[in-house]
């Protein structure tokens, strides 16, 4: 894909499953604020990320200095590109690293053809919603968890034109 600010950006394989699901699993657990209930990125393993592969999935992961410190997941759902599992190694944060990997997932979507791009955010990461808003998603609708009276996640998009 490409090179930005010392890491590179390239297509998330098969072989990245094992390293990416621990990168997921890690960067979820080192979130500041408490979700409830817990995500399940925290219970993420490679045979997941293989499934989603498998279907009509992909996804991107960042590497510097030959380690895997960034990735995402796509796949086509409901008339566009979702996405999930944005993650970046703590260690590598406040480097670009995820407003890169979420451009990878807009040029993909774009690529297929697809109208939109949408994600869901757990509705107390304020500072992941104002992430994606200022990348120019909207917030379309909270849903809920099985068993939860409140909202839990708030779905978001971004229209392509």
């Amino acid at each position: 894909m490409s090179e930005t600010h010392g890491f590179t950006l390239r297509a998330l394989t098969e072989a990245d499953a094992a390293p990416v699901a621990a990168l997921i699993r890690r960067a979820f657990a080192a979130q500041d604020t408490p979700t409830d209930p817990p995500s399940s990125a925290l219970r993420e393993t490679p045979g997941a990320l293989l499934a989603c592969l498998a279907r009509s999935g992909g996804g991107a992961v960042a590497e510097l200095g030959g380690r895997i410190v960034g990735a995402i997941v796509w796949e086509e759902k409901e008339g566009g590109l979702y996405f999930g599992r944005l993650s970046v190694d703590p260690a590598a944060r406040d480097q670009g690293i995820a407003g890169k990997l979420v451009e990878a997932a807009e040029t993909e979507a774009r690529r297929r053809g697809l109208p939109r791009l949408h994600l869901l955010v757990r509705v107390p990461l304020v500072s992941n919603r104002r992430f994606f808003a200022a990348r120019g998603f909207t917030e379309t609708g909270g849903q809920s968890h099985p068993g939860y009276a409140e909202h839990t996640t708030m779905g978001m998009e971004k229209r392509l034109g």
